[in-house]
């Protein structure tokens, strides 16, 4: 029976417009580029003559440019349309990502990862909102759809990067903007122009869609689930003791449970526990990974396993957080997704940093144990919110 309704559901996305499948391509190359740069951290901070949470800079000034710049993202699609907000946005990515690898010092390359933050926002928030607004089968399918490319792009990067990350450190910056250059293409001439919205945006939408309390408790869980997964994006490879084919094929293992669990678990799991109850239980066995990270730092093995199967439970939440957001409040889906990413993202600009310093000030444990206190606390704010999320809830 479950291989029928896998073939069924397999069925259904091929019948996806064409406009789904280019945009989702495009997502795959753009998620590749995160996983691209993470098995080469070390290698920057050696070469780079930088200490690790110099290197964390890395993501905290790509995560705080695109945080901020969501604001702006409904405004520039509603003028010029998705299909150009989506081109602008991969064209700064490969311009910044291929001046990233000429960089001649840590401080140039983090300037440069923030104009890489100013694309990415561009194109992920309205690629997201275009795949949910074109696609058939409702906003569930559509979003697992994009959890998919989300997941395959994350578990193939880690593989390129470590490719070319062992050649340079250079290699997998110049390979985004390859990889980047082709997605442009690829949207170029196989997306068809997509109506703009029959309202204009204002830059204030973000904020008056955080008005609305699912929304606002659904951002503020993911900037504090944040903090828990860029510990383990931007941390966890200094404590491995791996080179960059090593942590190329740890980060490949975390990236295929992702993708896995995003697009086969989650859906499930909604259906049998609800959304709220499914996201509690997902974030707490990542609370409880990163614990046993803090404990065992240390044991190199005990990391990678944890690492890897953090990976289950990350793309498990991805999804059902990602569904409840797009239903979570009666406002345009770019709006309600900008507003989201915005504090999300505050998060992600403050974790790896902080991760780095604690380990600094500290000791290499502290990180994990923030990470975890941020993950739980991320569990009590859905909990006390919940009545606000019923997308997905059991009736009993």
């Amino acid at each position: 029976m479950q291989a029928t309704s896998v073939e069924n559901a397999g069925v259904k996305q091929q019948k996806q417009p064409k406009a789904v499948w280019a945009v989702a391509f495009a997502c795959v190359i753009s998620f590749m580029g995160l996983g691209l740069v993470d098995p080469i951290l070390p290698a920057i901070a050696k070469n780079l003559h930088a200490t690790p949470s110099q290197v964390s800079l890395l993501f905290s000034s790509y995560n705080l440019i695109t945080g901020l710049a969501m604001i702006i993202t409904g405004f520039v699609s509603s003028r010029i349309g998705p299909k150009w907000t989506l081109l602008i946005g991969l064209i700064l990515i490969v311009i910044f990502s291929a001046l990233g690898g000429f960089s001649g010092g840590i401080s140039q390359l983090v300037s440069f990862r923030a104009g890489w933050g100013l694309g990415n926002a561009l194109f992920i928030a309205t690629a997201l909102a275009v795949i949910v607004g074109v696609s058939t089968g409702g906003t569930a399918k559509a979003i697992i759809l994009y959890e998919a490319a989300l997941g395959l792009g994350i578990s193939v990067g880690p593989l390129l990067g470590g490719e070319l990350g062992s050649i340079s450190w250079r290699g997998p910056f110049f390979g985004v903007a390859v990889l980047m250059a082709i997605a442009f293409i690829a949207v170029s001439f196989l997306l068809p122009t997509v109506p703009k919205p029959k309202q204009r945006s204002s830059i204030l939408d973000p904020f008056r869609a955080l008005r609305y309390p699912g929304l606002l408790a659904l951002a503020f869980t993911a900037l504090l689930y944040n903090f828990g997964f860029f510990t383990l994006m931007a941390y966890t490879p200094f404590v491995m003791n791996l080179d960059a084919h090593g942590l190329g094929y740890v980060f490949f293992g975390w990236g295929i449970l992702l993708a896995f669990t995003s697009v086969f678990v989650a859906p499930k799991l909604e259906k049998r526990f609800g959304t709220v109850r499914s996201m509690a239980i997902a974030l707490f066995l990542f609370a409880l990974a990163l614990l046993a990270m803090g404990i065992w730092t240390n044991s190199t093995a005990t990391v990678i396993v944890c690492v890897i199967i953090a990976g289950a439970f990350l793309g498990t939440n991805n999804t059902l957080i990602t569904t409840a957001v797009m239903e979570s409040s009666p406002v345009e889906r770019s709006t309600a997704s900008a507003a989201y990413s915005f504090v999300r993202f505050i998060g992600g600009a403050i974790a790896p940093y902080l991760a780095g310093k604690l380990a600094e000030w500290y000791n290499p444990h502290v990180p994990f144990f923030v990470g975890a206190i941020a993950v739980v606390l991320a569990i009590l704010v859905t909990v006390i919110a919940r009545k606000h999320i019923s997308t997905g809830e059991k009736s009993h």
